[in-house]
């Protein structure tokens, strides 16, 4: 029945978007035509039928894993009846199929939601073009489950009793229940702003309104994704017993480069709404945003690369692969075609403004995103040319990364402080001398404790630096809206503001990102039974060894007394199922100060826990454990926070017009002046003639 339903729900699915793509076609040729569209028959409909299919197959899916149903494939090789409730709701994206599904379901949450978003503008053909961008994305990936991706095939032969159960990285510890989906809802939002961009550029309306629009999609697929990037660098610091959160990783890698572009036009698009530049910039990096999010499931879900993220090997790695082609040909393709005619109206003429400071963090974020796809694609084409296996290293991607980083700290203090178009360097100084004096002391008190090594003074001072910055905004922001009457709550919860607040969570990233990268201590350490050892100003105490054994898994404890404190049990851990292999299972103490990661490597008379033996002779009763003392861990988390949090708060609707697309020729003054500080002047409108065929468009001066 399981399997039945699902079917059905699949290619009820794959109908929808196969049939709203090819009746928003006719509808768009209709268009073209000069005829109305077809009042029998609204392709939108099927967006919910759309939905309503992909409900019907992730219902059909979890309720087989729920209820053990061995006679689906995909349900036999990643679940067991040991498997508790939770492994077993997750177990649907622990594979290929299932995380198609999840990837399918979710995008036609999207299409109906954009569907319904812009019912009013339904006869706009940007929005037919989107549309049927939108469905015939959808029908890809739907299509992949009718075909070589089906997640309900049956068994061969007789259904297994038990079942292999889920990959043991993947039910040890509940984030897998948060982490994938949220990087999915990143990935398959970025479909949103791609498919407005084709249809922008398919039909010659590149103005303002449809970046304008589709922006707050952008933001919430960005936030999304970068709540989910920071949830799995928190899977892998407690799963994965290395003490360590990222280690560019071709699949990290692949979540980071959609992030990085998407992250860019987030910037880059509000000069084209304040000013009117950057469109080709802008419609380039959608499509280049969306393109790397195929690039990254090509990485992730082929079996081309070996990685611990990557969890199923397939045969889809040539349609996924040509797939990502036809997006980067349709879209770059498109930009090529439309040429002079989405060429903005002018350029940037002053450097020393907030629009020349996002172009330089455009060209940092593209320019890193750049390095990172060479690195990460780099031996996979070697390997194909030279049939020979070559790995490109963390040295590789930290010598870019630290640079860069340190440089957006930089423009993450001045951003704030940058008017539209000039500014003069006095005014600049008396916006932001206070936070370069916070940043000059915070260096001082770091060295005055202790601290040395370039990197990481230069980052704590220029954390300090930028976060002042950020909050000057803040407190302005509420100062004004005071003054106005407004009340202190709308003042601190609007859009701007949101900004300020993810400036603040990426400042705790990389504050805590450098303390642990530079001070981190590694040991491994040979414990007897009761005998003290000391590591890095920490004390431990073995106590013994306890064996824990549930029907899901048996494990088998270390007890370490740490400090004099309480007692940490980090262990092995065997999982049930077939599939299942011994792994480490770390325990951690974590504080605001710092961390003390403990792991089990050797067990005296038996021999290494998971790993290669480090103490050859280790007598029995005794055990090897792996030390990791970190300073500021918890400061990344704390920091994914705030991002998330900032996230939303820009959601907010700002207090504006909703943009319209001007007609051809005429003066449109500029509703979008921004709130100005006390210590700001008021924008001034300016119109500048549009494109050859297109619309001036307006721009604002902002207080020099």
């Amino acid at each position: 029945m399981n399997a039945a339903l699902g079917t059905i729900g699949i290619w009820l699915a794959f109908a929808a978007a196969v049939v709203g793509a090819v009746a928003t076609g006719v509808s768009l040729l209709r268009h073209h035509q000069g005829r109305d569209p077809d009042p029998r028959f609204d392709a939108r409909l099927l967006a919910p039928v759309l939905l309503a299919g992909m409900a019907l197959a992730v219902g059909a899916m979890e309720h087989a894993l729920v209820t053990h149903d061995f006679s689906i494939a995909f349900v036999a090789d990643n679940n067991s009846r040991a498997t508790p409730l939770l492994y077993s709701i997750t177990g649907m994206w622990s594979a290929l199929a299932g995380s198609i599904l999840l990837w399918g379901f979710l995008l036609a949450v999207f299409v109906s939601v954009v569907v319904w978003r812009f019912r009013g503008d339904a006869k706009d053909p940007v929005v037919a073009w989107a549309t049927l961008v939108m469905f015939c994305v959808a029908a890809f990936f739907v299509g992949l489950m009718v075909g070589p991706a089906n997640p309900f095939a049956h068994v061969v032969g007789a259904a297994p009793a038990h079942g292999a159960g889920p990959n043991a990285l993947l039910q040890d510890n509940p984030l897998v229940a948060i982490h994938p989906p949220m990087l999915y809802l990143g990935f398959v939002g970025f479909t949103v702003p791609f498919a407005f961009a084709v249809g922008m550029l398919a039909t010659g309306r590149v103005g303002d309104r449809w970046q304008v629009e589709t922006r707050r999609f952008t933001l919430v697929a960005w936030t999304f994704l970068s709540v989910g990037i920071m949830l799995g660098a928190w899977w892998s610091y407690q799963v994965l017993g290395w003490g360590g959160f990222w280690a560019w990783d071709p699949v990290e890698n692949a979540a980071l480069l959609p992030w990085l572009c998407g992250t860019a036009y987030l910037h880059s698009v509000l000069v084209q709404e304040r000013r009117g530049l950057l469109r080709v910039w802008n419609l380039s990096l959608s499509v280049a945003t969306f393109s790397l999010t195929i690039l990254g499931t090509f990485l992730t879900r082929s079996g081309v690369i070996e990685s611990v993220h990557a969890f199923s090997d397939s045969t889809l790695g040539p349609i996924l692969i040509a797939f990502f082609l036809l997006v980067v040909v349709v879209g770059f393709g498109l930009i090529a075609w439309r040429g002079d005619r989405i060429r903005s109206p002018g350029g940037i003429d002053a450097p020393l403004g907030r629009e020349g400071a996002f172009l330089l963090n455009n060209l940092l974020f593209v320019g890193f995103a750049f390095v990172v796809l060479l690195g990460t694609v780099f031996p996979l084409l070697y390997q194909a040319l030279e049939n020979q296996a070559v790995t490109v290293g963390a040295p590789y991607f930290n010598t870019v990364a630290i640079p860069v980083g340190l440089a957006l700290l930089v423009l993450m203090a001045l951003a704030p402080a940058l008017s539209w178009r000039a500014l003069s360097v006095p005014v600049l100084w008396r916006r932001l001398g206070p936070a370069a004096w916070v940043g000059v002391l915070t260096i001082v008190g770091c060295v005055a404790g202790g601290v040395r090594g370039v990197v990481p003074l230069v980052a704590f001072g220029l954390g300090a630096f930028a976060a002042a910055s950020a909050l000057r905004s803040i407190v302005l922001a509420v100062v004004t809206s005071l003054r106005h009457g407004r009340g202190w709550i709308r003042g601190l919860l609007n859009r701007a503001n949101g900004g300020m607040v993810v400036h603040l969570g990426v400042v705790v990233v990389a504050v805590g990102i450098t303390a642990a990268t530079s001070f981190a201590q590694r040991g491994e350490l040979a414990l007897r039974l009761g005998q003290p050892a000391v590591f890095d100003g920490h004390r431990f105490v073995f106590e013994g060894l306890a064996t824990v054994r549930t029907p899901a898994k048996t494990a088998t404890e270390a007890l370490i007394k740490v400090d004099g404190g309480g007692v940490f049990r980090p262990a092995v851990t065997q999982f049930a199922g077939t599939n299942s292999q011994a792994v480490g299972t770390p325990a951690i103490d974590s504080g605001v100060t710092g961390d003390v990661y403990l792991t089990v490597t050797e067990f005296g008379g038996v021999g290494p826990a998971t790993g290669a033996e480090q103490f050859p002779g280790l007598p029995k009763g005794a055990v090897a454990i792996g030390v990791v003392v970190e300073p500021l861990v918890a400061w990344l988390w704390a920091g994914g926070l705030l991002i998330g949090v900032g996230g939303l708060l820009a959601l907010i609707p700002g207090r504006r017009h909703r943009p319209t697309e001007p007609a051809p020729g005429a003066q449109v003054p500029d509703e979008r002046a921004r709130s100005v500080g006390p210590d700001e002047t008021a924008a001034e409108p300016v119109l500048l003639a549009g494109p050859a065929g297109g619309s001036p468009e307006p721009v604002t001066t902002g207080g020099r």
